[in-house]
């Protein structure tokens, strides 16, 4: 029982410390974060306490819009820490496949299956919508990546839908921050077991990336890749 206590004891720690180290760090980006939740949590109390002395039950009602100004409070933040981390992944190579990896259960994300030494990168998403090519990097540079491996994806998976998307801010471009809810919407066509028989027949034909040691997250700027190595497929 003890040591139950101990293990929920440590995890809650754990969990203050997370949440402590995530406002600083968004902190950071967002000046206006502490002044924001105060407004929010203090905001949402009070309209709730003015109804409960309006109607005359104000310890309920004050209680009440205790709770949910910490729900209110808990919403932004998340929201806002959000917008803090995209806005720091924004533009650094591999950031795409760090979103890939938190798009939700379902999807298998196989990062830089196709890449040029100018860091301009293809990554690849499976799953019930088919298949999802995400390229980042100079837009002109990118569109002969994907036209590559969408040719390469057609013939090896002939029957499963492949889509293309290329992450930036300019026209036809889709946002980083946007990228997760973008693949989401896919229409799902794809049963589990097919997802399985296109995920076995890609890893079967391998990506750029299979012998080559590779850090999850953002690749570091100055990264290039080695003369003599793989070109983009």
């Amino acid at each position: 029982m003890a040591r139950k206590e101990n293990a929920a004891d440590a995890a809650n720690a754990g969990r203050l410390k997370q949440i402590a180290l995530t406002y600083k760090m968004t902190r950071k980006a967002d000046k206006k974060l502490g002044l924001v939740l105060a407004a929010v949590g203090i905001g949402t109390f009070g309209v709730f306490l003015a109804i409960g002395f309006l109607i005359g039950h104000p310890y309920y009602l004050g209680v009440l819009g205790l709770l949910l100004g910490f729900l209110a409070t808990a919403i932004v933040f998340g929201r806002r820490a959000e917008r803090a981390a995209f806005g720091q992944m924004e533009g650094q190579p591999g950031a795409a496949a760090a979103v890939l990896d938190n798009v939700g259960r379902g999807w298998t994300t196989t990062p830089a299956v196709a890449m040029n030494r100018s860091q301009d990168v293809v990554h690849r998403a499976v799953g019930k919508a088919g298949i999802v090519l995400v390229a980042e990097g100079n837009p002109n540079r990118v569109k002969s990546l994907l036209a590559a491996e969408k040719k390469k994806m057609n013939r090896i998976v002939a029957d499963v839908p492949v889509h293309d998307v290329i992450v930036g801010t300019g026209e036809g471009q889709v946002e980083l921050k946007k990228l997760r809810t973008t693949m989401l919407k896919y229409p799902r066509v794809l049963t589990g077991p097919q997802v399985t028989a296109t995920n076995d027949r890609l890893r079967a034909l391998g990506d750029l990336m299979s012998n080559m040691p590779m850090p999850k997250g953002p690749m570091p700027k100055g990264m290039r890749m080695p003369k003599g190595g793989p070109k983009a497929r």
